[in-house]
């Protein structure tokens, strides 16, 4: 392999975010065969180098998992002719080869992108006998009867062609006059969220995407921004979900 940034390398292995690394390495508690290292720039080669990190061996992952807060005009690719991809706007230091976003979002819905190099766990966390669900805040443009709604979600709702989707939560937020609503589903069609709404007569204006299974969105995370998930943040998108009752 070739050689990489040591807070790179540290921070791909899913050990502690980028800024949490820098630190570690400027107190002293990082040793790249034998030697403290303080300078986080310092190139290693992690299959060759021996790094200890806090006392402990670094743990060599062979996959990375990466949290991106896709902005709009973006499209969930790996790569497109046309216009830019979530791949394509990641940080240099973030990119490696065969990188893929796990679930697509849509071009104009914003929020939580999984993008990983990792097809097993993709497809674990995709499929919908899985139960890993997505929570996503939507804004309308007029609302729904919402009792209506919660009972139909929770049936699965009827899409106008006729699909019936499996079990969903529904919960009204508070946000002005906008009708907002927090969704909960476990599975994603096509445009799914938007044709739920639209099966009860409404349209969504803002779409965005707040939470993996039980990881949420960094909010500190600007839009565009993206950073390597660590061990305990990557456990959390497949933990079984909270207490949501599923038809």
């Amino acid at each position: 392999m070739s050689k990489e940034r040591l807070d790179k390398i540290i921070s791909s292995s899913g050990l502690s975010t980028r800024s949490e690394v820098k630190n570690l390495i400027k107190k002293g508690l990082v040793k790249v065969n034998g030697t403290v290292v303080k300078d986080s720039a310092i190139k290693f080669d992690c299959d060759v180098d021996d790094i200890v990190v806090d006392g402990k061996p670094l743990k060599k992952g062979k996959f990375v998992y990466i949290m991106l807060n896709k902005p709009k005009g973006v499209v969930s690719a790996t790569n497109d002719n046309k216009d830019l991809t979530v791949v394509d706007i990641l940080p240099e230091e973030l990119k490696r080869k065969n990188l893929f976003p796990a679930g697509r979002l849509d071009k104009d819905t914003v929020g939580f992108c999984l993008i990983t190099d990792d097809g097993d766990f993709a497809h674990n966390i995709l499929a919908p006998s899985r139960h890993v669900t997505k929570t996503y805040i939507a804004e309308l443009d007029k609302d729904i009867d919402y009792e209506k709604g919660k009972k139909a979600f929770f049936d699965g709702v009827v899409l106008n062609d006729g699909t019936v989707l499996l079990s969903a939560d529904l919960e009204k937020i508070e946000n002005g006059d906008v009708p907002t609503y927090k969704v909960i589903i476990k599975e994603g069609k096509y445009h799914q969220v938007k044709r739920m709404f639209q099966s009860l007569g409404s349209t969504v204006t803002e779409l965005k995407r707040i939470k993996i299974g039980n990881l949420e969105l960094d909010e500190n995370l600007k839009s565009g921004e993206a950073r390597f998930l660590t061990e305990t943040e990557l456990s959390k998108i497949t933990e079984k979900t909270h207490n949501i009752v599923w038809n």
